[in-house]
């Protein structure tokens, strides 16, 4: 049978490598209850200091591995990761994922300016609506078309069907109540049918 018992980041009443063991060997389970992987990541470097990991044999190092896995959850090649990690730089921190990310080229005004144009042109063709771009720049010398004037027809697609573009180009209709259907009592005022 699996006890499980919630753990606060407090494991005094373990501290010999031979008290680990017992506690891997057996089936009783801790949880960590809400807490981040911050948390976590402070518990193992805590544990793998007071237990001196560097300074233990092969088996002593997998003992300790094990508990890691038991009480967090993580899998075995994750605590492993993370010890190396700790072995390396003495400390664990939660890397930050960063998304890479394409700058915009055209901003949300320009994208504002094509909407604009191509409500009062009709919602023309690509090539015309290229072409209107780059007139606006170099004939009438608009110098907010500077930038997008230089678009090409493909990206007048793209924009298109982007939400930048949708926000600016939709006006949401009022919807028309329609009485056609509608199942009311009639009232013949004294006619027959």
């Amino acid at each position: 049978m699996i006890e499980t018992c919630e753990l606060n980041m407090d494991d005094k009443q373990i501290q010999t490598l031979e008290q680990v063991k017992q506690f891997v060997e057996s089936s009783q389970t801790i949880e960590f209850k809400g807490i981040n992987t911050q948390e976590k990541y402070r518990w193992i470097e805590e544990v793998l200091r007071k237990f001196k990991y560097q300074w233990l044999k092969k088996n002593g190092k997998g003992i300790i591995r094990r508990y890691i896995e038991k009480v967090t959850g993580y899998s075995r090649s994750q605590a492993a990761r993370l010890v190396e990690r700790y072995q390396e730089s003495g400390r664990l921190k939660v890397t930050e994922y960063q998304r890479h990310r394409f700058p915009q080229k055209y901003t949300v005004a320009e994208v504002a300016l094509l909407a604009q144009t191509d409500e009062l042109h009709g919602w023309l063709s690509g090539p015309a609506t290229k072409r209107i771009l780059e007139r606006e720049f170099e004939v009438y010398g608009h110098a907010q078309f500077e930038n997008i004037s230089g678009i090409s027809v493909a990206q007048i697609y793209n924009l298109r069907h982007s939400k930048r573009y949708r926000v600016k180009r939709y006006i949401h209709t009022k919807p028309v109540i329609s009485r056609i259907g509608e199942r009311v009592r009639p009232e013949p005022h004294g006619n027959p049918g």
